[in-house]
């Protein structure tokens, strides 16, 4: 391939449509197999999201082994130079935890198309319909130090030193406590809720809401780039796009929690609020 293609962190349809020739290009779509065999973005490669999320039951959306995960993307025909752009048909969650995976494992050459399917499709951009052809494989491989991932143990660390921003992207009721789908309810202690859909509008096909909106909604509850920012939800799959946002955002220092409250909610060892 020639030299490397530099696409923004949340890429337009009409901006994708315009590089879909593009051969340093390799579009992903974590939709459901039906709905991607319905229609989807002409030579889009279809990879379903329990490939690149494991479980030790009950706690589930854990990151699997560096070599699993390299087989996955080799096979969806991701190679060290292509830019990948992904997408689904919920809005961004599992997208976004492709990105942070692919973040994760030291590529970090990837976009997020806004509003995803949804506004793909509601916008009459071109569609293809079927199963999709056959990907030759890409030669990923992982080189990355996991530098964005963090677990339980890192969190109750960085709680005693304070500093850090836990970022509770599910529900009112989970964060509360009061829609319960762990050994415990709650949230852990000092997490800011900001449910994972706010940052999307409706209105707009699913597309990131205004920027400048979402800095000024997460700085009047303290979250802002200066802090270190822990994104989380039952599984870290709402949370994906939280994290995304934020990296959207502009900020640095953001983390994902593999596991999640799923993890956090099931120990005893982790202190709830």
């Amino acid at each position: 391939m020639s030299m490397p293609l530099q696409l923004p962190l949340l890429v337009e349809p009409h901006r994708l449509q315009e590089h879909l020739d593009d051969a340093r290009v390799r579009v992903i779509d974590l939709s459901p197999g039906e709905v991607y065999r319905e229609h989807h973005v002409p030579g889009a490669v279809h990879l379903p999201y329990g490939e690149i999320v494991t479980a030790q039951p009950p706690v589930g959306g854990l990151l699997p082994e560096d070599a699993a995960l390299e087989r996955v993307l080799d096979a969806a025909g991701i190679g060290p130079d292509h830019h990948v752009v992904a997408l689904d048909a919920e809005g961004g969650g599992a997208a976004g935890r492709l990105i942070w995976t692919l973040e994760a494992l030291g590529h970090e050459a990837a976009s997020l198309l806004d509003g995803g399917l949804h506004a793909w499709v509601n916008e009459d951009m071109p569609v293809e319909s079927g199963p999709g052809a056959r990907v030759e494989r890409g030669g990923f491989r992982a080189r990355g130090t996991h530098a964005n991932v963090i677990d339980a143990e890192g969190i109750m660390a960085r709680l005693d030193r304070g500093g850090i921003v836990p970022l509770d992207a599910r529900s009112a009721g989970e964060y509360a406590g009061t829609d319960v789908r762990a050994a415990r309810g709650g949230h852990i202690p000092g997490a800011v809720h900001y449910e994972w859909t706010r940052g999307m509008d409706r209105t707009r096909n699913l597309r990131l809401r205004p920027i400048e909106a979402l800095v000024e909604e997460l700085a009047d509850l303290g979250v802002t780039p200066d802090r270190e920012v822990v994104t989380y939800c039952h599984t870290h799959h709402r949370s994906a796009f939280s994290y995304v946002m934020l990296r959207i955002l502009g900020f640095r220092n953001v983390l994902g929690y593999p596991g999640s409250w799923s993890d956090w909610g099931n120990r005893d060892d982790t202190p709830v609020e």
